[in-house]
């Protein structure tokens, strides 16, 4: 007799066998990164209601690791289900005869457990199959939706000019992402009252990329889990994956309910978990149009926002924009030039960013140094005057998400200049701030209360003009006060954090 233990030990051995046998580049090719057993039991634990029928959808299945614990999850309980029908969908052709052998182990164990079982696997592009269901409005009726969807959706970006957003786009669906495009379909096949749990990336929190998506999710299910790993590295350390994942639990077609779980995970094994109910208001801010989701870490995070809640001034109220750097270098590259020259402007990378300050030039540097001027580039420069700038982009293990730094035209003696692509900036109407505003603004941006808050919504590397826009900052006199704290070189953290919480105290 095939006893549970021995079942699932014997999928993960085999999947285990297969990632061996195929390089990790090939499985990143196709956004392939196959569920780590311990993730797999407590995804499937999440599922908490009853029924007699069980349909479980798993797009994108592997090698069925997910539907096999979630089908023993289902059967091993007191009051088992009376049938269980799982479609399995993957094209990976190497990896289908791992997965039919997974069919036939569940179909073993429900056999033994006295339940029906039914494993269909379907060899197709699920985004596809499930865009035409839906257009054709073929999930109309109870019998042909899902009672249980499990996923871990594949992680790659969509071009823009490719079939699949063709596809997508056809049945109503905008996205940028095969990860959110697999989770908005599964959730568009659940059934009203049926479950999904996914585990992704948890850059759809924030940013524009994923806004449509994230209205149309919370539109969709009513969250009740949203689980956090400690470790960037945790969730698929196999694979070295750097990348933070969530994984969360919705109930599709029910009212939100008012509070949400939150727990947090620290070691591989689940064995260290922190539990939290959070108001679902404090999750996803009343009012906020663009349904930013916010995660917080146990009391810390409550407190970052408590503290960050005393600035209330808008970009608007203090008379600030805040953009993306126009140059984009590959694009204007005959325009170019690696050392300033008569007849150029500066071109400012990250990599002049030192000590609060924007340095240029830099000898010897492998970025281009200066853009020439001309009719061709004028659109992309900027009057000379202070400027706080941010990078876009840092590294996935950086210590510091935003990181300021101030253009001061006292120091660079030029009447234009340009801010490269991979730069966010801070002006007034197109054009530079108050010196001593700059300075305050610069403080503000390197506090690691105003760091801290941001990594609570935003789940990637890359820091969006978008996501500046919407935070809160200190009054115009605040910000001068905090202006006050720096002279020729951006103050050392203790001290930028010290004038912040004095700033805070005395406005409190």
């Amino acid at each position: 007799m095939l006893t549970e233990i021995d079942a699932l030990s014997y999928i993960e051995k085999a999947q285990k066998t297969f990632s061996r046998a195929t390089s990790r580049a090939e499985r990143s090719a196709i956004g392939q990164f196959l569920t780590p057993a311990p993730i797999a039991r407590f995804m499937a634990s999440l599922f908490k209601r009853n029924g007699a029928v069980v349909r479980v959808l798993d797009p994108g299945a592997g090698t069925g690791l997910l539907f096999a614990i979630l089908t023993e999850h289902l059967i091993s309980r007191s009051r088992r289900p009376e049938s269980v029908e799982v479609v399995a969908y993957e094209t990976d052709r190497n990896i289908l005869p791992h997965l039919e052998t997974t069919i036939g182990v569940c179909r073993e164990l429900c056999a033994q457990a006295g339940v029906a079982f039914r494993g269909i696997v379907r060899q197709e592009d699920f985004i596809s199959a499930a865009a035409s269901q839906l257009r054709d409005n073929l999930f109309a009726t109870m019998q042909d939706s899902f009672t249980h969807a499990i996923l871990n959706p594949p992680y790659k970006k969509i071009n823009a000019e490719t079939p699949t957003r063709r596809i997508l786009s056809s049945a109503g669906l905008e996205t940028s992402n095969l990860y959110a495009a697999f989770t908005w379909l599964a959730a568009c096949l659940t059934r009203p009252g049926g479950e999904i749990v996914a585990i992704t990336p948890r850059s759809f929190c924030n940013g524009p990329y994923f806004r449509r998506f994230r209205k149309a999710l919370l539109g969709l299910v009513d969250l009740r889990h949203i689980h956090m790993f400690e470790s960037r590295r945790e969730a698929f350390a196999e694979d070295r994956v750097l990348q933070e994942n969530v994984i969360f639990h919705g109930i599709r077609g029910e009212p939100q309910e008012t509070t949400v779980k939150i727990s947090v995970s620290r070691g591989p094994l689940f064995s260290k978990m922190h539990v939290r109910e959070v108001p679902f208001q404090e999750v996803v801010i009343p009012g906020d149009l663009d349904a930013f989701i916010h995660l917080t870490e146990g009391d810390d995070g409550l407190q970052v926002m408590e503290c960050m809640s005393r600035f209330s001034s808008t970009l608007t109220d203090l008379g600030l924009e805040v953009s993306t750097g126009r140059v984009v270098d590959f694009r204007a590259r005959e325009l170019l030039r690696q050392n300033p020259e008569p007849g150029t402007a500066p071109l400012i990378y990250p990599c002049h960013f030192e000590g609060g300050f924007v340095h240029w030039p830099l000898s010897g540097g492998k970025k281009p140094g200066a853009i020439v001027l001309s009719e061709q580039t004028k659109d992309l420069l900027v009057p000379a005057g202070y400027y706080v700038l941010t990078k876009r982009f840092t590294a996935k293990e950086e210590r510091r998400r935003i990181a300021g730094a101030i253009y001061d035209p006292t120091r660079i003696d030029t009447p234009w200049v340009g801010f490269e692509n991979h730069l966010n900036y801070f002006h007034s109407r197109g054009s530079g701030l108050p010196g001593d505003l700059a300075r305050g603004l610069t403080i503000f941006l390197n506090s690691s209360l105003f760091d801290r808050y941001f990594r609570l919504f935003s789940g990637h590397t890359q820091v969006n003009a978008t996501d500046l826009r919407r935070m809160r900052y200190p009054s115009v006199e605040q910000l001068l006060q905090l202006g006050r704290e720096m002279d020729t070189s951006l103050p050392d953290q203790e001290r930028i954090d010290a004038a912040l919480e004095r700033l805070r105290s005395e406005n409190g």
